[in-house]
């Protein structure tokens, strides 16, 4: 049995573009003459739709949707995901849902039985699991269905399993021949050998064929980064789709002849593409044409403006070098540099009037020649209007510049360098910038060279208020993205004060990350919807 593989990419809400992708990929399928043509979860209304689930108005359209899609099925079965609603008074009103549609109507519907509720996740605020699991027979074979969570039963989430069921194994004993997963599963580092070893054990011990269609495209800070792949009944991967773009396979369960995983992907690249991907989607999805960011000579603006141009062209993206009293020639230079190797336009305002004028209106004028913090946020705050102005005015989109090292430890100003509707690189720690820009090829080597400032006062560097990036971004990584304690970063070999500044750090500047803008997530613990913590509070 030929059974098709659309790795394709929704947008939440977007009922009839949507539809259109699965009319498109329907048609391909037909012509390779597939029994049925598989996408991802939540295919009608995009994942994750978040709140918009509690507008009933919001479910109407998307019920529809399935009946239309339906209704245009003759022999290719088209296996999609959508919300339906829970008929039971008791429980959450709705749920996630796989269906099988076919010779015009919805044949078959399973819902999802794990409904994860961590990280950046949270079903179980919105959908009842599934109570029972039934097999479909689809030509000869009986098919059963799955979505995301459901294929994670046996993965270990610091060291212990959230799940007692696992539909997998429940679906095996029914009779499953042919184990479809569909997924929106969003990229971290690392996560597609997690994925391919928990649908490999489940092909191997339900001695199943497994199908796992995945999401691709950005919603938001989540990047979903396709590579929707085959196991045969002994857990081999038989073929894997395209890494962050769309993509149409077919397989044939009765033959399947090994093609294998993708070759493994660089971690610089894979970021890149993720950057590159998320950004895309964020500008196109929001209505967004232009971009505007704050170029400053430094490695930081260098790097979202290089992924910016690869993302949305070159000809829509224009940098804004705003230098100071204390900006240097080198600066100026290496801006210019950036610009010029990249293609796209840059505009010089300079900030010394306004800051002088700020100065003295606030009586600073006079002050000793020591610059104070007041005088270091004004230029970050008038660069922020400054940008904020152009957005208005060209209806762009500021993209701010500041990485995660920066904005866990409040390296940053609140209304000044952090201002913008996106946060590009606020998920990548300083010490991968540079990897980062190193594997971009096209930033001058002056800028990744020289040492990392802010240049709000004369000879300034990132170390004077920082410890090295070497020593903080583990520091950072093991506290929030691992959740160890102090005494357990000390005793990896840091010292007891460098722990304890660098916490102090993170914990007083929770208010500034709740105002940060989006940024896309990478790592397995990104500032945003995934990590809640209290404001006030008295705890470390």
């Amino acid at each position: 049995m030929k059974i098709a593989v659309a790795q394709i990419n929704t947008t939440v809400g977007d009922f009839e573009g949507n539809a259109e992708k699965v009319f498109e990929y329907l048609d391909m399928a037909v012509s390779a003459k597939a029994s049925a043509v598989v996408f991802p979860e939540l295919t009608v209304c995009g994942y994750p739709p978040k709140d918009l689930l509690e507008k009933p108005s919001f479910i109407d359209k998307n019920l529809e949707t399935v009946e239309k899609i339906a209704s245009i099925t003759k022999d290719t079965a088209v296996i999609l995901g959508f919300v339906s609603r829970n008929d039971s008074k008791i429980g959450r009103p709705l749920h996630n849902s796989v269906g099988i549609l076919k010779n015009g109507k919805v044949r078959f519907v399973q819902h999802k039985t794990l409904l994860p509720e961590y990280d950046v996740f949270d079903e179980v605020r919105y959908f009842e699991p599934a109570k029972t699991h039934n097999i479909y027979q689809l030509e000869n074979k009986k098919v059963g269905l799955t979505a995301c969570e459901d294929m994670w039963s046996f993965h270990n989430f610091e060291g212990r399993r959230l799940y007692q069921n696992d539909p997998t194994s429940i679906l095996a004993k029914a009779g499953c021949e042919v184990l479809i997963s569909l997924s929106a599963s969003p990229f971290t580092l690392g996560k597609q050998a997690i994925r391919r070893e928990l649908l490999s054990r489940a092909s191997r011990l339900n001695k199943v064929v497994s199908i796992y269609c995945n999401q691709v495209g950005g919603n938001d800070e989540l990047v979903f980064d396709g590579k929707s792949f085959v196991c045969d009944s002994k857990g081999r991967i038989i073929y894997e789709g395209r890494a962050f773009a769309e993509d149409f396979f077919v397989v044939d369960t009765d033959d399947l002849k090994p093609v294998g995983a993708l070759p493994e992907m660089k971690t610089e690249e894979e970021i890149k593409r993720a950057l590159v991907l998320g950004l895309s989607d964020y500008m196109k999805k929001c209505g967004f044409k232009k971009a505007v960011i704050g170029i400053s000579g430094g490695l930081d603006s260098a790097v979202v403006a290089t992924i910016a141009c690869e993302a949305v062209g070159a000809e829509n993206v224009t940098g804004v070098m705003m230098p100071s009293p204390y900006t240097s020639k080198e600066s100026v230079r290496d801006a210019k540099d950036l610009a010029s190797a990249l293609g796209m336009e840059l505009v010089d305002i300079s900030i010394s009037d306004a800051y002088e004028v700020h100065r003295k209106t606030l009586g600073l004028a006079n002050a000793p020649d020591a610059l104070s913090l007041v005088e270091e946020n004004l230029q970050a705050r008038i660069r922020g209007n400054i940008l904020m102005a152009l957005s208005n005015k060209y209806g762009a989109l500021v993209i701010s510049t500041g990485n995660k090292s920066e904005l866990s430890v409040g390296y940053c100003t609140l209304y000044g360098d952090m201002v913008g509707g996106f946060a590009l690189i606020s998920d990548i720690p300083k010490t991968l910038v540079y990897e980062l820009a190193r594997h971009l090829r096209k930033i001058p080597q002056s800028i990744i060279d020289k040492p990392p400032s802010a240049e709000l006062r004369p000879g300034q560097t990132d170390q004077d208020s920082l410890p090295p990036y070497e020593d903080l971004d583990p520091i950072i990584a093991m506290y929030i993205e691992e959740r160890r304690s102090l005494k357990d970063i000390i005793s990896r070999g840091y010292s007891e004060t460098l722990v304890a500044k660098v916490v102090e750090m993170i914990e007083k500047n929770e208010y500034k990350r709740r105002q940060a803008a989006p940024g896309i997530k990478i790592t397995s613990k990104a500032f945003g919807t995934g990590r809640r913590f209290p404001i006030a509070r008295k705890y470390i």
